[in-house]
């Protein structure tokens, strides 16, 4: 009978906007997304990464449950929550947008000039 664990190579991914870090290890088959984020260490360089029970995953930018058990070459990413929800920025940045647009107007009728 053998005795050895089969184990895989996976990689778990975080980033902030000035910093990433893709940590590389080996892990027992079996293993699941949360788990590999634990074996990994990567709060020991992000303690900001959110606990267990409230953490968004994913492999390869496909949304995934903490226990999805993972497969050779997997890597997990860690989701940081949204600051501001993409409808919103949007509507928003169209709403700056436009005033800038109507500002511009408004200051060529005053001095006279076409914009």
């Amino acid at each position: 009978m053998d005795d050895t664990i089969k184990t895989i190579d996976v990689e778990v991914a975080f980033a902030v906007h000035d910093k990433q870090k893709i940590k590389s290890l080996s892990v027992a088959a079996g293993t699941t997304a949360i788990e590999a984020v634990g074996l990994s260490a990567i709060r020991e360089d992000f303690p900001e990464i959110p606990a267990d029970d409230e953490i968004e995953l994913g492999i390869f930018s496909k949304k995934c449950p903490a226990d999805e058990v993972l497969h050779s070459g997997d890597r997990v990413e860690i989701y940081r929550p949204l600051l501001i929800d993409p409808k919103e920025a949007r509507r928003l940045k169209a709403e700056v947008a436009e005033k800038k647009k109507l500002a511009s107007q408004a200051e060529g009728k005053e001095t006279g000039k076409s914009v």
